[in-house]
């Protein structure tokens, strides 16, 4: 029987009431009877907002497709909803019921969410943590990109590539294989990695070209970092490391100048370690070295040009060819020119000739010179000026030791202060000549090897210690001089410019002196005895208290010391700064100057 009060307590339709009559009193199929009570438990179910229903597309209202779903008003879809898809009147489509009482009574329905969630059943169905799957980058969201595998998915930033690119966003749009990281069912959450992918076949395309790749082999691979030192190269499973010196037997400045990231090359295998894993690859191995023919396509002694690719505070590397580089040392650049930088001769892209002075082959390094295409003038110097010359120059610099005069540009001369004059102790040579000054030398010796010229001023005069001095101060003569100089040991006295005596503080006084200063003061005027003039030594030496006794006896005639000190063992001389004395074991003082 028909229960039609409980069909009426549906309220359905009388269009609804009449068909599902009719449905009723049919006759039972060969499964048997239906079941009202079953009919209306699915039909009650399916009327709950948020379940998947089945529908049948019936038509078109404007830019929505009618849907009919068996309840007792049609429902539409977006026709936006269906990218990708044909839609034919009479498909049976599977819909969401999102709401029962839309605007004007229209069941609202969504093709897309019922999409997504039957993709979401079948995902978690079939799909497990670690598999592999494929999706459309949909577009970039914070922390990485949101892929399109049936439902959105999450894909890290970090998990996009090996290396991290500079912009994600450049995936976009780009169908992704990668793999499931995790899966949480309750969020409805997934995350994937491209990169986990990529590291699995990466090492296992590592583990097949260990096995088969040699030295020596030519491989391609794809260029994928540059580096200041050099390039990494992928050959598919591994990187191997071009480094800069491999990459052309010329000057490579920054690896980037040669190769660009992704460009293929064609490299070949230098060295496999298989315990770190590491390839040591090679650019310019392909071709043959320029070295090899280097000694006799540039002998020793050759004049040859040349380009300046660079410059070092110690010298300026030369380019011969592509491949071919020297040195010209700051040394070799000029034979007479003290030169302070390279920058001083050349620059950076000039053309210039140079000798080859060296080669290392080995090294791979050779040595030139620019001062070798000019005649050397140390050569001619010996020629031109030999010893004896008087010549006229400048002075160019001053030293402790001597001053340096220009013979001519480029050649300098040392004028030491031993050789400034016969008769003064010159100790610096400011006390003689100042910079800019031109003085009269006479050259004395002349060094090519080592290119030195020694040079004299006082040698241009007669030695006056040979006749002058020994003809005008004679043993036994008393002489007035003047008091330049009071020392611990005794007094120096000016007998005329530039020749001075010693007086001894033993010869001062016939009482015993222990301060000089007790007896005379500087620039006291004093009558002296001379003692002894020793022409060898240059020193002249004398005595106040036998000036006093006026005694006659000669230099030899120390017999009688007037109860004065200790005697002097050498009298010094001749000398404005004569030297400090030191005292033997009988406290007599020994005079040096």
């Amino acid at each position: 029987m028909i229960d039609e009060n409980l069909i009426a307590s549906l309220g359905l339709v009388d269009d609804e009431t009449e068909q599902m009559l009719k449905l009723l009193d049919a006759e039972s199929t060969d499964e048997g009877a239906i079941n009202m009570d079953s009919l209306l438990g699915e039909d009650l179910a399916d009327l709950v907002p948020g379940r998947l229903i089945k529908g049948k597309i019936i038509g078109y209202a404007g830019d929505d497709v009618v849907i009919e779903v068996g309840l007792k008003s049609e429902g539409l879809v977006a026709k936006n909803e269906f990218d990708h898809m044909e839609i034919r009147v009479g498909d049976m489509i599977d819909v969401l019921l999102e709401s029962l009482e839309g605007d004007g009574g229209i069941v609202q329905l969504s093709r897309r969410k019922a999409e997504r969630i039957l993709n979401w059943q079948r995902i978690t169905d079939t799909c497990n943590e670690g598999d592999e799957v494929e999706g459309l980058v949909m577009k970039k969201i914070k922390g990485g990109l949101l892929v399109d595998i049936g439902v959105p998915v999450f894909l890290p930033a970090s998990q996009v590539d090996i290396r991290r690119p500079q912009d994600i966003g450049e995936f976009i749009g780009r169908r992704l294989r990668a793999q499931v990281l995790k899966i949480d069912t309750d969020k409805r959450n997934i995350v994937i990695s491209r990169r986990k992918l990529i590291e699995q076949e990466r090492e296992e395309a590592k583990r097949r070209l260990l096995e088969h790749i040699h030295e020596g082999d030519v491989v391609t691979g794809t260029v994928k970092n540059i580096a200041d030192f050099g390039v990494f190269v992928d050959l598919g499973g591994i990187d191997g490391l071009l480094h800069i010196t491999d990459m052309s037997w010329g000057r490579v400045n920054h690896p980037s100048d040669l190769v660009k990231i992704d460009q293929k090359l064609e490299v070949k295998v230098l060295n496999i370690d298989m315990d770190k894993e590491k390839i040591a690859l090679g650019l310019k191995q392909k071709d043959a070295s320029p070295w090899e023919e280097i000694e006799a396509k540039y002998p020793v002694g050759s004049r040859v040009k040349g380009e300046v690719v660079n410059i070092m505070s110690y010298g300026a590397f030369i380019r011969l060819e592509d491949g071919i580089e020297g040195l010209v040392h700051i040394s070799e650049m000029s034979w007479t020119r003290r030169v302070n930088h390279p920058s001083e001769v050349v620059a950076p892209g000039d053309a210039i000739d140079v000798v080859i002075l060296e080669i290392d082959k080995n090294k791979q390094e050779i040595s030139l010179g620019i001062k070798q295409t000019e005649v050397n003038p140390w050569e001619l110097v010996g020629e031109k000026y030999p010893p004896g010359t008087i010549i006229e120059g400048e002075v160019r610099n001053l030293a402790n030791y001597g001053a340096f005069v220009e013979i001519e540009p480029g050649i300098d001369g040392l004028l030491h202060v031993s050789d400034m004059s016969w008769t003064k102790k010159v100790t610096h040579p400011n006390e003689a000549v100042a910079k800019g000054d031109n003085v009269q030398c006479v050259v004395l010796e002349v060094d090519k090897e080592k290119q030195r010229i020694s040079l004299g001023v006082k040698q241009l005069t007669e030695d006056p210690w040979l006749e002058a001095i020994p003809g005008a101060y004679q043993p036994g003569m008393v002489v007035r001089g003047k008091v330049t100089k009071i020392t611990n040991f005794g007094v120096f006295v000016e007998l005329e410019d530039d020749l001075e005596g010693l007086l001894h503080i033993s010869e001062l006084a016939d009482h015993k002196v222990e301060n000089p200063q007790d007896v005379v003061k500087s620039d006291d005027e004093i009558d002296v005895k001379i003692l002894r003039v020793d022409i060898s030594d240059r020193k002249i030496g004398l005595s106040l208290k036998r000036a006093q006794w006026g005694d006659t006896t000669g230099s030899d005639d120390y017999s009688n010391d007037g109860g004065g000190g200790g005697r002097p063992e050498q009298f010094g001389g001749g000398s404005s700064s004569g030297g400090m004395g030191d005292h033997d074991a009988m406290g007599t003082d020994k005079i040096s100057f």
